[in-house]
């Protein structure tokens, strides 16, 4: 089986850096960053990918944006989404499931069991 490939995209750099060493480290999966909406949407169309993490609050396009964009696009739409947030209201999960959203991890998270949240998101484990 192939080494799994993530597009992280969060314009936290430390905090990208820390996802990043999870991902690789604990799970040996290969992570790319991006850290705007823009950067990612366009990583997102060039780059073969398993899943994609993305940060809901950003300067230039918020999350949510992002993910509109990314399924709204054939070359993007089946790629899976988990959204990484501070600011999850568990009201709206069932609102994240309609937006095709495989999942949300809450920041902050447990770096150490990062890897298998999302593992266990996307059915890998």
């Amino acid at each position: 089986m192939s080494k799994k490939r993530i597009l992280l995209i969060d314009d936290e750099k430390s905090l990208a850096t820390v996802i990043q060493a999870c991902l690789e480290n604990l799970a040996d999966w290969t992570v790319l960053k991006a850290e705007s909406g823009t950067e990612g949407l366009l990583k997102a169309q060039t780059e073969k990918l398993n899943a994609i993490l993305l940060d809901v609050m950003m300067p230039d396009i918020d999350g949510f944006t992002v993910l509109q964009q990314l399924k709204n696009n054939p070359a993007t739409e089946s790629i899976p989404v988990m959204l990484i947030t501070a600011k999850v209201e568990p009201t709206k999960h069932h609102q994240y499931a309609e937006l095709g959203i495989v999942g949300v991890i809450n920041k902050p998270f447990d770096p150490l069991k990062l890897a298998e949240q999302v593992a266990g998101m996307l059915g890998w484990n």
